[in-house]
């Protein structure tokens, strides 16, 4: 997929299916901004990007705060003429029971995997209008789809993010911009990674396939949906989970 002109910003893009992200779309040829809230690790993986020959830019951006969205997006404008795509990816989740969430806890995933989503994409909405069009990508959850035992608050906020991406692809759809969603099963990431023992291998277990998703996979899903082999794609929701979903 050749994607030579494009720009495109990632959220949550130094470590895991962020970075794969970030990765793919500059490996494709876009020129990408990496938004995290981990300055070291984002700069790191900016660096080995460049050092592969390809264009790309961290950006300090915490999805929760307006104030950094907004100083984000008038850093990475002031680098590129215009963004047309934006992939959501910044998420945040802990496995316990509904009963021991505190209402912090509850804002904490909500403003991470539900508003963050929705103020960022909103923030370049009016540039890929002006243009006349644009992809946006959200990286929701399986557990927004079917719902995940220990991750209630969590699969409400995804199940949110999936309904934005289907709303806001009916009102885009006019300005030729493509919305989507890619929903991964369990992954490989340093997110999981601290997910006990127990929990993964009954994620495993539960998978047709047997193991867990690689980042690079839930990336090549983005891929698509931010190149122009889904120019006629738009509202939809493609899960990446190793049949784990597979009806649902």
């Amino acid at each position: 997929m050749n994607l030579n002109g494009n720009a495109a910003i990632v959220t949550g893009a130094a470590s895991g299916i962020g970075r794969a992200t970030a990765e793919a779309l500059a490996d494709a040829g876009a020129q990408v901004f990496l938004g995290d809230i981990d300055k070291d690790n984002g700069e790191a993986t900016a660096a080995s990007i460049r050092d592969a020959g390809k264009k790309a830019d961290f950006v300090f951006l915490d999805v929760t705060d307006m104030a950094s969205i907004d100083a984000f997006k008038s850093e990475v404008l002031a680098k590129c003429p215009a963004v047309n795509i934006v992939v959501n990816v910044a998420g945040w989740g802990r496995i316990e029971p509904f009963v021991d969430n505190t209402p912090e806890f509850w804002r904490k995933v909500i403003d991470l995997n539900l508003m963050g989503p929705v103020a960022v994409t909103r923030a370049f909405l009016d540039g890929m209008m002006a243009d006349g069009s644009g992809k946006v990508v959200i990286v929701a959850s399986d557990a927004g789809r079917v719902g995940s035992l220990g991750e209630t608050v969590y699969s409400a906020a995804k199940g949110g993010a999936i309904a934005f991406s289907k709303s806001l692809a009916r009102e885009m759809a006019r300005h030729n911009i493509t919305v989507n969603c890619v929903c991964p099963g369990p992954t490989d990431t340093p997110l999981l990674a601290r997910v006990p023992e127990k929990f993964r291998e009954a994620f495993i277990r539960a998978t047709p396939l047997r193991r867990l998703g690689q980042p690079s996979e839930i990336a090549d899903a983005v891929l698509f949906f931010a190149s122009n082999r889904s120019d006629y794609v738009t509202g939809q929701v493609l899960s990446v989970s190793g049949g784990l979903t597979m009806a649902g």
